[in-house]
């Protein structure tokens, strides 16, 4: 199917408040709006709506931005921060008054409770006594409310379809408070605009407020850019996301051992669907993504596809990606920094052990044999192999094993001296295998034996050995 042809560049932002970490649906959001842009050649914007003064922080601010970076989603142009355009907005609520769309509203807080109670009561919205204007009180605190008009207000989405609403349901909305600071509602719309934005895709639960936004566009004369409202994902449970189903924002996520590709992956995967596509990259899903794709209904969490999308993009890592992306991981597996020897045995060890795992938690664990220090202290369930009886196997093991040399030091010459081994002794492989593993991982996950051994590298594999014997024998 042939892209839609926009008669104008695409340009789409991410506007999240700084009032915490970035969330895995603000994420995925961003998401949407950044393969949407790059599909169509147009910009992906990042605007920061931090005019909550109370609950916007540099903290979040900062968490989020770290978020982005770690998540590889790049943002065109400065970053725009919604607090420096007070100035703007307080203009378009001003031109709004001039042209007749808006009004001084002089209500105290005892008339607003008042016309609230009575407009429930009358099952219509709010309406200010001063929309028809009207002698103003001397030196009075005022806010601009908008007016709405008569009518219907439709707007067509690109995932919800064709939505009309009532104006009569809409309230004569706040757009300056009384000190003079813009509220939310006439902020977005002034900055979509300023901005340029073509495209607004954002979460379902500020669809009602495309009606309203939709109206001051109009009233400012402005174009109306499109609607895109992606419902909410749902935990496992069907239920709203909340704290309750585990950590949410995308630091959590690289803390428990994803990968920014593999998570990319899933949420862009997590309520859009394109054929049969289910493993991709940046570049497979930019050329196909379209809006139209997006599924109408909520999306649930599914912590185990997760994890099986991230070890698909594990194994498609190179060792370098798998190295950067586990350093912490491994290091927190082994208790400290790694040394020259013990990052060169887990560079040749992950080709043959990432497929084993689906996070970094997993590849730290299962990579933990080639880069524990010896000696290795052998304990519990481990060290049951170790009885007296198998001393004598395990010299003539290491004999065996000291035959072969450096160059042939491979997971299948290795093999075929332990297979002869065992038939000149007339014995079952277990009767060398526990043992000998235990004296090589000291009870940590590990591939074959032959294989385990060849990761090692000839000197480290022996000198376990002879640890192992020196110590519990």
């Amino acid at each position: 199917m042939s892209p839609k042809q926009h008669t104008s560049k695409v340009v789409t932002r991410f506007a999240p408040s700084p009032t915490g970490f970035l969330h895995i649906g603000g994420a995925r959001t961003a998401l949407f709006n950044y393969y949407f842009a790059r599909r169509h050649g147009g910009e992906f914007r990042l605007r920061v709506e931090d005019t909550d003064k109370k609950r916007s922080t540099a903290e979040a601010t900062q968490a989020i931005l770290d978020g982005m970076d770690w998540l590889g989603l790049v943002h065109d142009g400065d970053i725009v921060y919604q607090s420096k355009n007070a100035d703007k907005h307080r203009a378009a609520a001003e031109a709004l008054v001039e042209s007749g769309h808006a009004y001084l509203c002089y209500l105290t807080d005892d008339e607003i409770a008042a016309e609230r109670e009575t407009s429930r009561s009358e099952g219509r919205a709010f309406r200010s006594k001063w929309r028809d204007g009207g002698s103003a009180p001397k030196d009075a605190p005022f806010v601009i409310r908008f007016k709405v008009p008569d009518g219907k207000t439709t707007i067509r989405d690109q995932v919800q379809g064709e939505v009309t609403w009532d104006n009569k349901d809409f309230d004569d909305l706040i757009l300056l408070r009384a000190d003079g600071s813009p509220v939310y509602m006439l902020a977005v719309v002034v900055d979509d605009h300023d901005m340029g934005i073509t495209h607004v895709i954002r979460g379902d639960d500020h669809l009602i407020n495309a009606g309203r936004q939709k109206l001051i566009y109009q009233a400012l004369g402005w174009d109306v850019p499109d609607f895109t409202h992606v419902p909410l994902i749902f935990g496992p449970d069907g239920k709203k996301l909340s704290k309750r189903h585990g950590a949410l924002g995308v630091d959590a996520y690289a803390d428990m051992g994803y990968l920014p590709a593999g998570l990319r992956n899933y949420l862009t995967r997590l309520g859009w669907s394109r054929g049969d596509m289910e493993i991709f990259d940046d570049a497979g899903v930019t050329e196909v993504f379209e809006l139209s794709d997006i599924n109408k209904a909520p999306a649930r969490l599914d912590f185990d596809k997760m994890a099986f999308i991230n070890g698909e993009h594990m194994v498609r890592a190179d060792v370098d990606t798998l190295l950067s992306y586990g350093k912490k991981f491994f290091e927190d597996k082994n208790g400290g920094t790694l040394n020259t020897a013990q990052i060169d045995r887990l560079t040749n060890a992950l080709p043959h052990i990432v497929s084993r795992a689906n996070t970094m938690i997993e590849l730290a664990d299962k990579a933990f044999f080639v880069t524990r220090e010896r000696p290795i202290e052998i304990t519990g369930k481990a060290k049951k192999p170790l009885k007296p009886d198998t001393e004598s196997r395990l010299r003539d093991l290491l004999s065996v094993l000291k035959a072969i040399k450096n160059d042939t030091w491979i997971d299948q010459n290795i093999l075929d001296h332990l297979q002869a081994y065992i038939a000149k002794e007339d014995i079952g492989f277990g009767k060398i295998g526990a043992p000998l593993r235990a004296c090589l991982t000291g009870g940590a996950a590990s591939p074959d034996l032959s294989l385990v051994l060849e990761l090692l590298g000839r000197d480290e594999a022996l000198g376990r050995i002879e640890d192992c014997l020196n110590t519990y024998f």
